[in-house]
């Protein structure tokens, strides 16, 4: 498909142009299924939640045509300052929720997980936020999907890093409602965090610490 200018990058995709309603998002690795993704993606929005629509027919397993969204990510409003960090944190708490009242597609117990659900993955648009990149998910027990969240805004609070206090933020927030994460959710998502290619040494580093932090606030 021809595509425009490069509107974005991420750790292992990019973002194109088509026109003003659509774009395309390519995977650079070569790694998953845009298709089943948009399979996900279009199975949450049936059940009303805010994501993107989604042309399958013009997807490939590389290449994602979604519906092109305005308005600043999550992160980018809380450094641009129009968002705090504590109803950031409550916003995401509320995403989860609202996710994991929808039934799974294939799994006759389970709900589906985003399970890469953080500041950047949530489109603050007119019409309110929408959840965006849902390569990595799958349905199974909601536990876990907190505790990806919630090990995802650790590692930055725990780092040495201008926005660490504002991660700290969201994190309380997060936790505070209070949230479903459970001991087999934060330990698997420890593990899967320590797995991730993507991860560089010192955010594989900073697990152990992270760990500690999310478990401290949960006392």
């Amino acid at each position: 498909m021809a595509t425009g200018k490069l509107l974005g990058s991420g750790r292992v995709n990019d973002v194109y142009e088509i026109d003003e309603a659509w774009v395309l998002r390519r995977n650079r690795e070569g790694w998953g299924d845009a298709t089943a993704e948009g399979a996900v993606i279009e199975h949450v929005r049936t059940h009303g939640y805010p994501v993107p629509r989604v042309l399958l027919a013009d997807s490939t397993r590389t290449d994602l045509v979604m519906e092109r969204l305005s308005g600043p990510t999550m992160l980018q409003a809380c450094l641009g300052g129009s968002l705090d960090a504590e109803e950031a944190g409550a916003v995401v708490a509320d995403l989860l929720r609202r996710l994991h009242t929808i039934p799974a597609r294939n799994s006759a117990d389970g709900r589906v997980l985003h399970l890469d659900l953080h500041p950047d993955n949530v489109m603050l648009t007119p019409d309110g936020p929408y959840v965006i990149d849902w390569s990595n998910a799958e349905e199974g027990h909601p536990g876990l999907d907190w505790g990806i969240s919630a090990v995802i805004l650790a590692q930055v609070a725990v780092d040495d890093h201008p926005v660490a206090d504002g991660a700290r933020a969201m994190l309380t927030a997060l936790l505070a409602d209070p949230s479903h994460l459970t001991e087999a959710g934060l330990t698997e998502a420890r593990r899967r965090r320590a797995a991730n290619p993507t991860m560089s040494r010192r955010e594989i580093e900073l697990l152990g610490e992270a760990e500690e932090l999310i478990r401290t606030l949960l006392r």
